[in-house]
Parts: structure tokens; C-alpha cells; sequence
């Protein structure tokens, strides 16, 4: 299981009392679903879940001192953001995600290349909770890696 961080739960309590319910749950579908291995942190100023530097030293390639990112969200104005990068790298993945959606969602899917966003009060909780399930930090780290190699 993955260990809150102080620094997200002030993040949290930052935002508008109106969102706070929808980022807590998003939070704690996270928590549940991801695999271990992940860490909880804040990364460019939002909520993250990485590999840790102990599990891939090299880090994140733009900024090797930072670790691994992986998936993070964020309170935007008119939305919440899922930023979930394994599915911007794994067309498997994406494909499976964009198939499953609206049985999940009346809304239309409105995404970018890792990029998620949903209304407030409408996220599709059990839908994110498998999608975080797909992907184990060793099975993140290799697509990474493949990815960098065909740059």
C-alpha cells in the first residue's frame, strides 16, 4: 500500500471545498489500485505517484533528479486532470481504456495524449481503479525505457 504524503493532503485542502470530495476519492482509488512499488509525492506542483529513485536511479530523463513519474492529478478550473503517462506510452492500454469509457460515463471521453479530464461529481471511479491496475512499476520502467530507445 502507498504511504499519504503530508504535502497531498495540503494540496488537497487547498482547493475549493467543492472539489476536495472528488480529489479525495480520487486519491484514495490510487492509493487502492496501484500496484506497490509506486510513490506518493508531489511532482510540478501536483499530486504523483512515481518509481522511486531507490527502485530507478536514473531518474526522470528531463530531470534526473526527480523520480520516475508515472500517474498525477490536478484541480484545473473547469475540470479534473488524470495525468496517467503509461497510457500515453501503452497503445494497448489506451485502446482498452477508450473501449471501456462509456461503460463507465455518459459524458464523452475528453482526453489528450496522457491527459484526462473529467466534470466534477463525474469520475468514473471503478473504471480508474482497474486502469491503475494495468501496470506495475517494473512494467512501467521497461516500457520507459523502450520508449526513450526509440527517440
Amino acid at each position: 500500500m502507498i504511504k499519504k504524503s503530508e504535502a497531498v493532503d495540503k494540496y488537497i485542502a487547498a482547493q475549493p471545498q467543492d472539489r476536495q470530495n472528488d480529489l479525495n476519492e480520487l486519491r484514495d482509488t490510487l492509493i487502492k489500485s496501484l500496484p506497490s512499488g509506486f510513490e506518493e509525492t508531489i511532482g510540478y506542483g501536483m499530486p504523483a505517484y512515481v518509481v522511486p529513485h531507490s527502485m530507478f536511479p536514473r531518474g526522470y530523463h528531463c530531470d534526473p533528479k526527480q523520480p520516475l513519474p508515472f500517474v498525477s492529478f490536478a484541480n484545473q478550473k473547469n475540470f479534473i486532470a488524470l495525468y496517467h503517462m503509461g497510457i500515453y506510452v501503452n497503445t494497448d492500454l489506451l485502446n482498452w481504456f477508450t473501449e471501456q469509457y462509456p461503460l463507465h460515463s455518459k459524458r464523452k471521453l475528453d482526453m489528450g495524449k496522457s491527459c484526462i479530464r473529467f466534470k466534477p461529481a463525474e469520475l468514473p471511479i471503478k473504471l480508474l481503479g482497474e486502469l491503475l491496475k494495468q501496470m506495475t512499476p517494473k512494467d512501467w520502467i521497461l516500457l520507459y525505457e523502450a520508449a526513450l530507445e526509440r527517440r
